[in-house]
């Protein structure tokens, strides 16, 4: 498709990446922006996986950018990225505090409001508890979204941890995180200990009225279709699912065609 910055938004087509670093909930936290953040236009906030960062978005975002002509945020959260290094293991309620703290303040200094939220696995989790808590966003994209642990959800920890140990998953890694082995191991301790087997935010979606899209692939190893489907059915606004055949757990990498034509058409019914 086209660029269509000329038509949909203030932005040039081809938009540039400033990267720079802002002390958020007293740490320092790697943010990118993209195309420039225009006073009074909407801003499309790229929320990363549980072993994601500003990086590993690779050249995504910059697309959705180009395509649509709105400006957007990319941030790595603590622990992750050229973020500050994670120095304790995580609770059981860390993407809660990331959607009711971290973000509101990221925000609120950025004078971003209203925004549009891409998340992706935990950030699709964080960007539901923080549209449940009543926060304004103008819609929310959900890609490969968690609303509850399944034994999948486990076993695929499990499984990446081996990886982690016979690989050079470790190496892969390391180009996209200042520590790799901590970014690794707070993930995979908090999503195959006890303590999260109850964690369930099914509880936020009702109160969720904005416009959604939820995706997922079919073969996801992290979680089976009862997560997108408890999603839409339960929150109140307008919503459209995606199941993608032959895919995982990171759709946008694996059919990126696919996922950018539906993320940039529902972005253009959302914020026309």
């Amino acid at each position: 498709m086209p660029p269509r910055a000329s038509n949909s938004g203030p932005l040039e087509a081809h938009a540039s990446e400033k990267r720079s670093v802002i002390e958020v909930a007293g740490r320092h936290i790697e943010i990118a922006q993209l195309g420039g953040l225009v006073a009074g236009w909407p801003t499309i906030v790229f929320l990363h996986e549980g072993l994601g960062s500003v990086s590993l978005w690779r050249d995504f975002p910059q697309r959705v950018v180009e395509e649509t002509g709105y400006a957007a945020l990319i941030y790595s959260r603590y622990g992750y990225g050229q973020s500050d290094v994670i120095e304790a293991k995580r609770s059981a309620d860390y993407m809660h505090r990331e959607a009711l703290d971290v973000l509101p303040e990221l925000l609120g200094k950025l004078e971003i409001r209203n925004p549009l939220l891409f998340g992706h696995s935990d950030g699709a989790s964080i960007a539901l508890i923080y549209a449940g808590a009543g926060h304004s966003v103008r819609g929310l994209i959900l890609e490969a979204p968690h609303v509850f642990v399944e034994d999948i959800s486990v076993q695929g920890a499990t499984k990446a941890a081996q990886q982690f140990r016979d690989t050079d998953l470790p190496k892969r890694l390391s180009r996209h995180h200042r520590d790799a082995d901590k970014t690794f191991w707070t993930w995979h301790d908090i999503w195959t200990s006890e303590a999260f087997r109850d964690w369930n935010i099914e509880a936020s979606l009702s109160a969720i009225n904005c416009p959604l899209l939820a995706i997922q692939g079919e073969q996801d190893e992290y979680g089976t279709l009862r997560q997108i489907d408890a999603i839409v059915s339960q929150v109140g606004g307008p919503r459209r699912k995606l199941v993608l055949p032959n895919c995982g757990h990171t759709p946008h990498r694996e059919h990126p065609a696919s996922i950018l034509e539906a993320t940039t058409s529902f972005i253009e019914s959302v914020l026309q």
